[in-house]
């Protein structure tokens, strides 16, 4: 389901989805407002991108939002005034939530603006990341929670950590050759673009 936003004095414009006629969204899912939705992006059964508070919200070529993923934000502009510290700015604009391209973000994730998720990085079932930055090439492991931290890229996060200060931030492991789960990404971007392209290619609406 795709609809546009209601307006209020946080959304003041009403904005219907854009999303890359490559991409599938499927029916038991919601966008909702001003969120963009890039090239051959999976999203799955009862997922919702809400951009109707937090906005704009942008998911990347090749990303999937899997199955039960909540993607939302607080608001980011409040009586026609930006709230600068609910927003991260990719390429000089300012976004509530940024996914980039090649990220999988696997069942029951919440991503919560302001946050950004870097490209070729996995967040693992049941994770939430708030007020966070996540560079490229990362691993979370399912059952984390990531809030008002930055992870430096190709880091991994081990299942069910808390991670709310920088200095543990700046202390995870290096994903290297000998890291199970260094190449699994891979996997699940290949797995998400295939079913996009067949479900699309079906007529599945």
């Amino acid at each position: 389901m795709k609809h546009r936003n209601t307006v209020t004095d946080f959304s003041p414009s009403a904005v219907d989805p854009s999303v890359d006629a490559t991409a599938f969204i499927h029916p038991l899912a919601a966008v909702i407002g001003n969120v963009t939705i890039g090239k051959k992006v999976m999203v799955s059964p009862f997922a919702s991108i809400r951009g109707d508070e937090g906005q704009p919200l942008f998911i990347g070529d090749h990303s999937n939002v899997q199955d039960g993923v909540i993607i939302h934000a607080l608001e980011t502009e409040i009586d026609g005034k930006v709230v600068e510290k609910n927003c991260v700015t990719v390429k000089g604009k300012h976004y509530a939530v940024y996914v980039d391209e090649k990220v999988s973000l696997a069942h029951q994730v919440q991503i919560h603006g302001p946050a950004f998720v870097g490209n070729n990085t996995f967040v693992g079932m049941k994770s939430l990341v708030f007020k966070s930055q996540i560079a490229p090439r990362c691993v979370i492991e399912p059952g984390c929670i990531i809030m008002g931290v930055t992870v430096a890229e190709g880091r991994y996060v081990p299942a069910g950590t808390v991670l709310k200060n920088q200095k543990d931030a700046d202390a995870l492991p290096l994903i290297d050759e000998n890291y199970p789960m260094k190449d699994m990404n891979k996997g699940v971007i290949h797995v998400n673009v295939a079913l996009a392209d067949g479900y699309n290619r079906d007529g599945m609406q």
